[in-house]
């Protein structure tokens, strides 16, 4: 069996990211923010000051993958990013520098795959303070079957009823070609030939694009686009989405400074569930 569950515990090097109010602005406009974002989308315009979207964070915590190396050979081509989580510990500079360190928190038997948990924790370089956490999990088809533990069971159990908001955001055709300029640059995105290699018709959206839009439905409606009431954000990718769908997120109070949600596809299928949303209320 080439995965190693002993590889739980272990720890990449430090891996140092920089960004600019340039990279901060292409992140926003790649996860379709526009001329009614202002604030994230322009250095200043009617005195507002630029600001991040929290979502930015996923691109920036580069160090995270760091110590995958350590969990045993799998095929590359069968790795499915099947989760993702942040936690603002404050809000994201314009500009800056993080140091990241990844570490493995699980290696988990699916059965059908090998479900492989990694969190990286940034600190910011200038101060020594902690700026961020992502925590990312990995599908790896075909490696489950060691009769290991299967790890917990994920939530995704929504309210009995209407939710109280719901949010549509139409991508753009050419919206996975805008994204990949923020770093992931996997040709299952932009290369028909290999999209259709892969099964897909054509290249589909980047699942972070995809979390990137439902992150700016939950600031509007749950921080009214204040980033600094931002607090955490998770959800698990359900199914591929093509550029140029309108997605739609459904947001659910469940609680003081707490949400859960999902994300639609334009047929109506769930494309982003077990979805979780804390922040500070007004």
């Amino acid at each position: 069996m080439p995965i190693n569950p002993d590889a739980v515990g272990a720890k990449g090097e430090p891996v140092e990211h920089s960004w600019t109010s340039k990279d901060a602005l292409l992140y926003a406009l790649g996860v379709g923010a526009g001329t009614s974002d202002l604030q994230f989308t322009t250095e200043n315009t009617n005195g507002v000051p630029q600001r991040v979207l929290p979502t930015m964070a996923v691109v920036l915590a580069t160090g995270t993958a760091g110590p995958i190396g350590e969990i045993g050979t799998f095929n590359p081509a069968l790795l499915v990013h099947g989760s993702q989580a942040i936690q603002l510990h404050r809000e994201l500079p314009v500009e800056g520098k993080v140091s990241t360190v990844g570490t493995v928190t699980g290696i988990y038997d699916k059965g059908s795959g090998a479900l492989v948990v990694l969190e990286g924790e940034s600190t910011d370089v200038a101060t020594g303070e902690p700026l961020f956490t992502t925590t990312m999990g990995l599908f790896l088809r075909g490696e489950g079957g060691w009769g290991g533990d299967r790890g917990p069971s994920v939530d995704s159990t929504l309210p009995d009823r209407a939710a109280d908001e719901r949010i549509s955001q139409q991508t753009r055709d050419d919206q996975a070609l805008l994204y990949r300029l923020s770093g992931d640059r996997n040709p299952l995105h932009s290369d028909p030939s290999f999209a259709a290699a892969a099964g897909f018709d054509r290249p589909i959206l980047h699942g972070l694009c995809t979390y990137g839009f439902a992150g700016r439905a939950l600031l509007r409606a749950l921080c009214d686009d204040d980033p600094a009431r931002f607090t955490s954000m998770e959800g698990r990718f359900a199914k591929p989405v093509m550029p140029g769908e309108e997605l739609t997120t459904e947001i659910w109070t469940v609680g003081e400074g707490e949400a859960v949600f999902q994300t639609l596809g334009s047929d109506g299928r769930v494309v982003l569930d077990a979805g979780r949303c804390r922040f500070t209320p007004a």
